[in-house]
């Protein structure tokens, strides 16, 4: 199963990650999973959010540049070599990752993978018993 990322492309200036985080505040939009790369002009906020289209909408209104994407969240156990093992799985199914990255929830850490076809992702989950979380499962984690 595949969660909606947004993509948000932001000015490389003072302020304007916390134009976006307050516009998200302000519209009781809460961000589950974040990541932000900047080159020297621009920026590119990655973000998981309790509400996709409310927070699509809000950008939208309010002239951001945001795309969606499809990634997977998969919980990683917490000890040596978890993250490893779960690579495994990937280079054994022949998945490309494009890029990833972390975050801690309630119940362990969970990393979210941009991978070049999610659908060939989603059917070797299935075949090896793994399970990627749903848009309803972030809610619990």
């Amino acid at each position: 199963m595949s969660v909606k990322q947004i993509s948000v492309f932001l000015e490389n200036k003072p302020g304007t990650l916390k134009k976006l985080t307050g516009l998200l505040t302000d519209n009781n939009i809460n961000i589950r999973a974040l990541s932000v790369v900047d080159t020297k002009d621009f920026g590119i906020v990655r973000m998981l959010v309790d509400d996709v289209y409310a927070t699509t909408s809000v950008l939208s209104d309010n002239h951001f540049i945001a795309s969606l994407n499809s990634v997977l969240v998969v919980a990683i156990p917490d000890e040596v070599g978890g993250l490893d093992k779960l690579l495994t799985n990937f280079e054994q199914a022949e998945i490309n990752i494009e890029y990833m990255y972390a975050f801690a929830g309630k119940k362990g850490a969970y990393m979210i993978f941009r991978v070049g076809d999610t659908k060939k992702a989603e059917a070797a989950f299935a075949r090896l018993g793994l399970a990627s979380l749903s848009s309803e499962d972030m809610a619990e984690v």
